[in-house]
């Protein structure tokens, strides 16, 4: 799979993704450094990319929107990076499985 870490999470997010074998880039080093949600999501579709985020505008765009790129909305408050991979760890299987699953919108709790 190939994913579009947004501005939000961190870049070592990257690595994690690419070390589970997915295909990955940040949007700070793809161009789209301070770029609206809207070029963020066009970029997306047109490189075929699911974009995971913390933004709630995409999972809202996504409701209101019957095509365009799927999202996995992390619903993690501000964690330090060791927090984050900690708690996306034990869960990263089920994502996968729904990812998998054409899911559209996948909202992580």
């Amino acid at each position: 799979m190939k994913f579009l870490v947004d501005a939000q999470l961190p870049p070592g997010l990257v690595k994690w993704l690419n070390d589970q074998g997915h295909d990955s880039q940040h949007v700070d080093y793809c161009g789209l450094n301070g770029a609206n949600d809207i070029t963020i999501w066009n970029y997306a579709i047109s490189a075929q990319a699911i974009i995971l985020t913390k933004d709630e505008d995409f999972a809202e765009r996504t409701a209101r929107t019957p095509s365009g790129p799927t999202i996995v909305w992390l619903r993690l408050g501000n964690a330090t990076n060791r927090v984050l991979f900690a708690w996306l760890e034990p869960r990263w299987g089920a994502i996968e499985e729904l990812l998998a699953s054409n899911n559209r919108l996948i909202e992580v709790r």
